[in-house]
């Protein structure tokens, strides 16, 4: 058991539209104590060539909540192009991204490590706590 008197998170994000990570998305991490408690934003980092994000700060003695914030829309974006240099896609009027950003928030306890892994694609998500 840990004697921790704070919890840790890490993320990653695979693109399964591709089956590969996710580079570059940037990931803000905020942090409060007690669910009516405001959201402290503790900063950020970005995926690397493995979809990860090794850098996120530390959470402050007596977070009880987290947020993971995603800005995926600069990341499809970015596909969208240099899939365009290849071969122009053929899409519909809508928006070239349907989730321009995931929030993703979780519970916490002292002395815990939350892996929380992202599954995306262009028109969906899912998440969970991984080891």
């Amino acid at each position: 058991m840990s004697t921790s008197t704070t919890a840790s998170v890490s993320t990653h994000i695979l693109d399964t539209s591709v089956g590969r990570p996710a580079e570059g998305v940037a990931v803000q991490l905020s942090a409060r104590s007690g669910a009516d408690a405001d959201w402290q934003a503790l900063g950020g980092s970005a995926t690397d060539a493995d979809g990860r994000c090794k850098d996120l700060p530390d959470l402050p003695e007596g977070t009880t909540h987290v947020r993971l914030d995603f800005a995926v829309e600069t990341y499809f974006e970015k596909k969208q192009a240099d899939a365009q240099q290849d071969a122009p896609a053929n899409r519909d009027s809508g928006p070239g991204v349907f989730f321009p950003e995931v929030a993703i928030t979780f519970a916490v306890v002292p002395g815990e490590h939350y892996h929380v892994p992202l599954l995306l694609n262009p028109f969906g998500y899912s998440v969970y706590r991984g080891s």
